[in-house]
């Protein structure tokens, strides 16, 4: 057992838990990216149509959506440590068996199991996060393990065309459901929750502890739930905004294709760039409303001014298809960026306004409003690429679809504001008035 410091300063475990949450995420998103990258080799070998391709992805979102908000209910109920290692242990077969797929059909197939599996990420980590770090570190740590998702995309783009044009694409996706199952002999060994761990000293636990509600209240109904405007609030900017980012992981390989004329093998290191200036930046994006906090801000105050930023700097995007290729590449790197600091602020939300017992639901509803768009907007995305095709301007297309992604935040921002004003947990749906409030 660690033992507490005698100077009392604070350790620093919360944040080893913040690395599991990360890992599992880079995982997360490696698996999803990993059939963007074989796209040309499949296009060859299957013949499918943009089209089909998006439907295909559909069909993740579909039940990704579905398991959103039965892993969050499930964790909510179950615990973190369970759902979690449920929703891996799934997803990660589940990518596994892409390998053995060969037609349209197995590959949607093997879409809906990935996309139910991969419901209890995001439930499970938000929830995590609320357990383990104090409120003025959420948002960063929110933020950090959701780079994961930036550095799978680094990584993806990185390391499976190599794997595709060696070993064969059925290879990518073969050894990404072991690195997820290999994940999975870390976290069940280690993970518990701060009352029950052994690693934390009493400094940190004292953090940690300060940052919870001093009564614990019965879980709130679902009916309490679907009457909060801050339920609504978040279902709105998830289903809004979600597509954007599904957009950029989906159709980005397409694009330096159709626009730039680069297949995979040149335009590998315009997307690892994309990818690493994200990861960058959306750390910082995080970390930017826990220093207004720190500044004396409100909780309210802070993160609103955090997700206008963030909104604001995704409307440049709209130039790209005007500009050479790399600048090009800045602006989707910055609009990339911007989506995900908006994205770990958003998150970060549902644990300053709703109990810990209400975290994975409210996630789970959100989540799934997202992937329903994100389930639409591919199809929609595919339909007017085979359009522009037959019309000879498959750039025109992609200037289209930028030009709606780049001004969704901006009037988002607007609308969750309305629905959801501020961000007191006083009074919310399993608050009670003598619980307190968080610092």
């Amino acid at each position: 057992m660690t033992q507490p410091d005698p100077s009392g300063r604070i350790g620093h475990f919360r944040w080893v838990i913040c690395a599991l949450l990360f890992f599992a995420t880079t995982i997360n998103y490696i698996d999803r990216q990993i059939l963007s990258l074989v796209k040309e080799q499949l296009d060859l070998e299957l013949g499918w149509t943009s089209t089909q391709f998006g439907l295909v992805n559909s069909a993740f979102q579909g039940a990704y959506g579905i398991s959103l908000i039965a892993f969050g209910w499930f964790i909510d109920r179950k615990g973190v440590k369970l759902g979690y290692a449920l929703s891996i242990a799934a997803w990660s077969v589940m990518a596994a068996l892409h390998g053995l797929v060969g037609s349209v059909g197995g590959f949607v197939a093997a879409r809906i199991g990935l996309g139910l599996g991969e419901g209890g990420n995001f439930p499970a980590a938000i929830k995590t996060v609320a357990t383990w770090f104090p409120v003025r570190e959420r948002a960063l740590a929110t933020s950090v393990f959701n780079s994961g998702a930036n550095v799978g995309a680094v990584l993806a783009p990185a390391i499976v065309p190599a794997i595709a044009m060696t070993l064969g694409w059925r290879w990518a996706f073969m050894l990404a459901g072991a690195a997820g199952l290999a994940w999975l002999c870390v976290w069940l060994p280690v993970f518990t929750t701060p009352d029950r761990s052994r690693r934390l000293g009493a400094p940190e636990r004292a953090l940690i502890a300060g940052s919870l509600p001093l009564v614990q209240a019965p879980p709130p109904t679902w009916s309490q739930l679907l009457g909060s405007r801050h339920t609504w609030g978040f279902i709105a900017a998830k289903s809004l905004t979600d597509p954007v980012w599904w957009f950029f992981l989906i159709w980005l390989p397409d694009f330096f294709r159709k626009v730039y004329g680069l297949d995979i093998k040149s335009s590998w290191t315009k997307l690892v760039a994309i990818y690493a200036i994200v990861t960058v930046l959306s750390i910082l994006g995080g970390w930017f409303s826990g220093a207004l906090l720190r500044r004396g801000w409100s909780v309210t105050r802070a993160r609103k001014t955090a997700m206008l930023v963030f909104a604001a700097c995704v409307a440049p995007v709209f130039l790209a298809t005007r500009l050479d290729v790399w600048p090009a590449v800045l602006l989707i790197a910055l609009a990339g960026a911007a989506h995900q600091a908006w994205s770990a602020t958003l998150f970060t939300t549902v644990s300053d306004v709703f109990p810990g017992n209400a975290v994975g639901r409210v996630i789970g509803l959100g989540g799934a409003a997202g992937a329903i768009t994100g389930m639409l907007f591919p199809v929609y995305c595919g339909w007017e690429l085979d359009r522009f095709r037959l019309l000879g301007n498959e750039a025109g297309a992609y200037s289209q679809l930028l030009g709606l992604c780049a001004f969704a935040y901006l009037g988002t921002f607007v609308i969750h504001h309305l629905l959801s004003p501020d961000f007191d947990p006083g009074g919310r749906p399993g608050y009670g008035t003598d619980q307190g409030k968080a610092p």
